[in-house]
């Protein structure tokens, strides 16, 4: 029998580490496990004879070590998020998109800058990037804002100025970095978010006529270069294999390589002998699909999909409406991580600088992405609460 809970003070801690979802934590814990694994497994480290010796893989530095640091940090955000009073999460959540939309504009004028993008604050033990925050934050700000509009607000026009000009301030400060990864994944969480809540459908079509009038336009005004010629690689990855479309036909001969099986574990001769450029970031899946092969890369996909799944029915079991946005907005947000980037890896997308979540090296989207499952955890632990739009 479901006991129904009204107030959030009313859960003690022993409470809400029972009422977890543990296997939503467990599959988390396991990808995170196979990101330190293959990230020791393309660690590099000279010989102990001297500088004429070959190279030995496996070796914590110079990315499982830093990561496993990463990963603690990132879990302090987890707990954090799990266990907070959701009402404080409620009441917190215009606070919070605004302090991340603050560090992107931060970004704009003093931020770092790396492989000709200015997307990072230095904070000296990391580099933050505030445009991988804003993706949770902005899912924060819809679902309360949201949550509480009956059957006729949600179809009323004026009801979504306020998140379009959210979404669209955000959008085109991330551009403007550039950054159009994610500013393209912004725009897919935030469209996927104003479906679900029920905004008309012929606003959707109205929308994409726009941009496909507006196409012409920002592929000659709004992309740079570099962007406009991933594109045509993607469309003609053997054009320039030694310059352009290195990256790409790399990543699919490392994938290639590592036929059903793989062929073990610190044996990626092509990410070790650094054939394939960014393998510990954008391109990891490509390195575990040489090591563990056709098979490893299915287990893997199933297991995101399983979490997926997961958070979608912690969606659809939540009693209250923000719950259900929360985790929506995220269990997409997730999707849209892994799913762009192994079509990116695999050669069925452009590549954009999207990670693969919980896998690739990096802190800013380590930590925004289990901030984004302790509030899913959140939403589970209080789902059958009753919430009111203020938070009380």
């Amino acid at each position: 029998m479901t006991v129904r809970v009204s107030r959030a003070e009313s859960l003690s801690l022993m409470e809400k580490l029972t009422r977890m979802n543990w296997p939503l934590f467990v599959l988390m814990c396991v990808v995170l496990t196979l990101s330190v694994l293959t990230l020791y497994s393309i660690g590099v480290k000279p010989c102990a004879d001297g500088a004429s010796c070959a190279y030995e893989f496996g070796s914590l530095s110079p990315w499982a070590g830093p990561q496993l640091l990463r990963i603690g940090f990132a879990l302090i955000a987890f707990w954090a998020a799990t266990l907070v009073n959701i009402k404080l999460l409620i009441r917190s959540s215009y606070i919070l998109f605004g302090i991340a939309f603050i560090l992107i504009l931060t970004v704009s004028f003093w931020g770092h800058t790396g492989m000709g993008a200015q997307r990072w604050i230095n904070l000296g033990i990391m580099h933050l990037q505030p445009s991988e925050l804003i993706k949770i934050a902005i899912i924060l700000a819809l679902a309360r804002y949201f949550s509480w509009l009956n059957s006729v607000e949600v179809t009323q026009f004026k009801n979504y100025i306020i998140p379009f000009l959210m979404f669209a301030f955000s959008f085109l400060m991330i551009v403007r970095q550039p950054d159009l990864g994610t500013a393209l994944s912004l725009m897919m969480i935030t469209a996927g978010m104003f479906f679900i809540i029920g905004m008309p459908r012929i606003w959707f079509v109205v929308a994409l006529c726009a941009s496909l009038v507006a196409a012409p336009l920002v592929w000659n005004f709004g992309m740079h270069d570099y962007q406009r010629s991933r594109v045509l690689t993607f469309l003609n990855p053997s054009a320039d294999v030694r310059g352009k479309g290195y990256q790409i036909n790399q990543s699919k001969i490392t994938i290639g390589s590592g036929g059903l099986v793989g062929k073990g574990f610190m044996s990626s001769s092509q990410a070790s002998l650094n054939f394939l450029p960014e393998k510990q970031t954008d391109f990891i899946f490509a390195v575990f699909g040489e090591e563990f092969g056709f098979l490893g890369c299915m287990i893997l996909i199933a297991i995101y999909l399983a979490i997926t799944a997961m958070i979608i029915s912690v969606s659809r079991n939540s009693r209250n409406r923000f719950g259900q946005l929360l985790c929506f907005g995220f269990g997409l947000s997730f999707f849209v991580y892994y799913f762009v980037n192994i079509s990116m890896v695999i050669g069925i997308m452009p590549i954009v600088g999207v990670p693969l979540p919980l896998m690739s090296f990096g802190g800013s989207s380590l930590i925004a992405l289990l901030f984004g499952f302790g509030l899913v955890q959140n939403a589970h632990i209080h789902r059958d609460m009753q919430l009111s739009s203020k938070g009380n």
